[in-house]
């Protein structure tokens, strides 16, 4: 697992090297940072299955919320292309105690031992679209982005500690629409989102939010988005609602 995440850093950096070196002739390069508090309504577990127990990362133990933070790199391709590489990284916590037997992987956790929980979700993106429509109060650009996903779940007592690790691909359609209010303000809906046509998992990352502009190179930006979705295969069934209240400021490199 460590070398796998190495290779998909080592990836990534490399997209973010050669870019900007002239891959692309007439390209503009934009940052993007988005930070905010973030929180789970239900994170429901089941590993494996169907020996294992089916709980709930939300309900039977209390989950910490806390702060995130994304990092987006956006490139201009002319008027009608872009493409973007995203580094969401993410983990939560929660604790409490096992109100009846638990068993998780190859390891079962008494009633009544008190438990530590993680919830590892780190997304790696490239995107590419295209505009659609180009009005002057409306933006509206369509495409794909590959996905990789960097998962992992533990359970840990006082005595013994399990986890479980993934490592996939997932592709993913993507839809961005901005409505300008004014030169200054506006409108933005994002959404990376697909499911699979047999229901053995979704994935969902929607937001809504405003934005205002600073100056020609820079705006902020404030709003509400959710990442929802999730696997029921043969041996993993997880799914999960994450809450997301950000802010976020983009400036043109």
């Amino acid at each position: 697992m460590r070398l796998q995440r190495i290779h998909i850093i080592t990836i990534f950096i490399s997209v973010f090297i050669i870019l900007p070196s002239g891959l692309f002739s007439g390209t503009k390069l934009n940052l993007n940072i988005e930070t905010g508090p973030v929180f789970s309504s239900y994170n429901s577990v089941q590993v494996p299955q169907p020996e294992g127990t089916r709980f709930s990362l939300t309900d039977d133990l209390d989950v910490k919320g806390k702060l995130y933070y994304r990092l987006r790199l956006t490139y201009d391709i002319g008027k009608l292309h872009q493409i973007s590489v995203l580094y969401a990284p993410l983990t939560l916590k929660a604790e409490g105690i096992a109100e009846a037997d638990l068993r998780f992987q190859d390891s079962i956790f008494s009633s009544g031992e008190k438990l530590s929980g993680s919830y590892t979700f780190n997304s790696y993106r490239l995107t590419y679209r295209y505009k659609l429509v180009r009005k002057p109060k409306l933006d509206l650009w369509i495409g794909f982005t590959a996905k990789i996903r960097d998962a992992e779940i533990s359970i840990e007592s006082e005595t013994k500690r399990d986890n479980t690790e993934n490592v996939g691909f997932v592709p993913l359609l993507n839809l961005i629409i901005h409505w300008k209010w004014s030169d200054k303000t506006g409108l933005i809906f994002e959404a990376d989102a697909l499911a699979s046509p047999g229901g053995e998992g979704r994935a969902e990352d929607v937001a809504l939010g405003i934005y205002v502009r600073l100056s020609p190179k820079s705006r902020i930006k404030a709003g509400y988005r959710f990442v929802e979705g999730g696997a029921d295969v043969e041996s993993v069934y997880n799914f999960a609602f994450l809450h997301y209240f950000f802010i976020g400021y983009q400036i043109g490199l």
